[in-house]
């Protein structure tokens, strides 16, 4: 029996648990900050007289870089490398059209309040992010 249990004394599913509870925590606490970057863009853009669209597509770039260099060190710990890169860009190139996308159909379904850009950002963002952490997982992090 004592063959059967590693030698952290954990049984084997629970390294694999710990992993991903680690990657997810780190995840989370990256995204956090990406996103105070990204609404903080949102909101500079939307004081700045930019079109709604247009705020919103300089500040997920301004979200994603920071994300991308984050997650990539610290959440995953993975090395860099072109294909990583390209594999990055081409999710977050269709994370843009889904953003966009869910924000602009927000924007139609809120009403006109002064809260609406806020909230039609934070639900883009919860898709977004959802999406990503999934992809970023099991393609472009994956070890």
């Amino acid at each position: 029996m004592a063959a059967d249990v590693p030698a952290d004394g954990l049984p084997a599913e629970e390294p694999a648990r710990d992993g991903l509870l680690r990657q997810l925590s780190r995840f989370v606490a990256v995204g956090a900050l990406s996103a105070v970057v990204d609404l903080g863009v949102y909101t500079l853009g939307l004081h700045l007289g930019l079109a709604t669209w247009l705020a919103r597509a300089i500040s997920f770039v301004f979200g994603t870089t920071t994300a991308y260099v984050l997650n990539r060190r610290w959440a995953f710990g993975v090395e860099g490398g072109s294909r990583r890169a390209a594999g990055f860009a081409l999710l977050y190139g269709t994370t843009f059209v889904v953003v966009l996308s869910v924000n602009a159909l927000a924007l139609l379904w809120l009403p006109e309040r002064w809260w609406a850009p806020t909230l039609a950002w934070a639900v883009s963002q919860g898709v977004g992010t959802a999406c990503n952490f999934v992809v970023l997982r099991t393609v472009v992090f994956r070890r």
